[in-house]
């Protein structure tokens, strides 16, 4: 593939753009939790099947990862994002119409491919345009992804309360993509089509450490959804209201995007990321531990530490996996499968905690849960010593 590195000026101007587009991929999903109780009141929901409205758009953004780096170097990379926020904003704004459960899954689901062509890009356009700073643009990137997160669970309750609307809380998010379109057709005219030939070096699917990176990666966010979907409502049962639970998920997010934009900084002086990735999980093991232990006292500290935990978690997932190879398509491509694979086994978290939910009557044995798994990945990332790399990947 092509190293196409921009003058600063165009460079500045592109990353603009992919923030404004990462802002899109994460409202549509993160608005539902803080308004769950709202969208029950008109449509029945049991806890399970509202999981569906995480669980399914994650789905389809694990499905569509395997053919989105395909699609993009068909079409070209700025119609593919063209395309994706097109599907996005029709999935977003169709919203204002839902009269029932299968509609807004479908709207989910919908959305949940369009933010899946985006992330299967990404990776591979920034380590081509921006070779020399991956881990400073990626955790921007990323950073961005989170920061619409937090606008989504932040602004979705007062959207609502000033409307008297959910729907409108769900459907304004909109507004995003269109401003996103409008600014990445200005800057990307002329921008070459991705060269496929360093994809077609084989499969990853046979190799162990793309499937370590995949699950690794999977676990990771899975700790992500499971928060998105499942932290407002928590607190709501613990007597919150709405718009409070709504604004402690998007404080956070708020630590997400601190962390986001902290941590591939730091991370960035050395190319092992063991210690990092370390400390982040440690984070991450005790916010759940205080989310379950004493989640009305310090209730601002537990998040603040899944936030910052979290947050710095997935830049580095993808990070690590970048790390791996040098070109850029075949490390896109690489990402693409470890996407692929990881929001599979993430989309389930979401469900299997709904499930524990309703037959248990709490939360709190999918935290106890979620905390064991992050204690498993700090077994993993021990197999990750950047001296090995070129042993396991191609």
């Amino acid at each position: 593939m092509e190293n196409t590195r921009a003058t600063t000026r165009p460079a500045l101007w592109l990353m603009f753009s992919i923030v404004l587009v990462a802002l899109n991929l994460r409202p549509s999903m993160a608005a539902v939790g803080p308004l769950l109780s709202a969208i029950r009141e008109d449509i029945p929901l049991s806890f399970s099947l509202a999981s569906l409205l995480t669980l399914l758009p994650v789905m389809a953004m694990g499905l569509a990862m395997f053919f989105g780096l395909r699609v993009s170097q068909r079409l070209g990379e700025q119609r593919t994002v063209v395309l994706s926020l097109l599907i996005i904003g029709v999935a977003t704004v169709s919203r204002l119409f839902l009269d029932s459960v299968t509609e807004l899954i479908l709207s989910a689901v919908l959305a949940g491919i369009g933010i899946a062509l985006i992330q299967a890009l990404m990776p591979a356009l920034i380590k081509s345009r921006f070779s020399d700073h991956v881990a400073l643009c990626m955790g921007l990137y990323v950073t961005s992804i989170m920061g619409g997160a937090a606008l989504g669970a932040s602004f979705a309750p007062l959207v609502m309360a000033s409307s008297g609307s959910w729907r409108l809380g769900l459907a304004i998010w909109a507004v995003l993509a269109v401003l996103a379109l409008l600014f990445w057709r200005s800057q990307s005219a002329g921008m070459p089509t991705l060269d496929s030939r360093a994809s077609r070096k084989g499969s990853f699917f046979a190799n162990s450490r793309a499937w370590l990176l995949a699950i690794f990666f999977g676990l990771g966010t899975a700790s992500y959804t499971c928060v998105l979907a499942w932290l407002a409502p928590y607190y709501v049962e613990k007597g919150w209201s709405e718009q409070h639970a709504g604004l402690l998920l998007g404080f956070l997010t708020a630590m997400e995007v601190l962390s986001g934009l902290l941590t591939p900084f730091i991370a960035n002086r050395s190319r092992d990321r063991r210690v990092v990735l370390m400390v982040l999980l440690a984070l991450i093991i005790t916010g759940f531990c205080g989310l379950i232990l004493s989640p009305q006292h310090l209730s601002l500290m537990w998040p603040c530490l899944l936030g910052l935990g979290i947050g710095g978690l997935f830049p580095m997932s993808l990070i690590v996996s970048l790390d791996h190879l040098d070109n850029p398509l075949r490390a896109g491509g690489l990402t693409a499968f470890v996407q692929g694979i990881g929001y599979l086994i993430a989309s389930l978290s979401p469900l299997l905690a709904g499930i524990i939910r309703d037959r248990l009557g709490n939360f709190e044995w999918a935290w106890w849960s979620l905390t064991a798994v992050m204690a498993l990945m700090m077994l993993m990332v021990l197999r990750f010593n950047p001296r090995h790399y070129s042993r396991h990947i191609h």
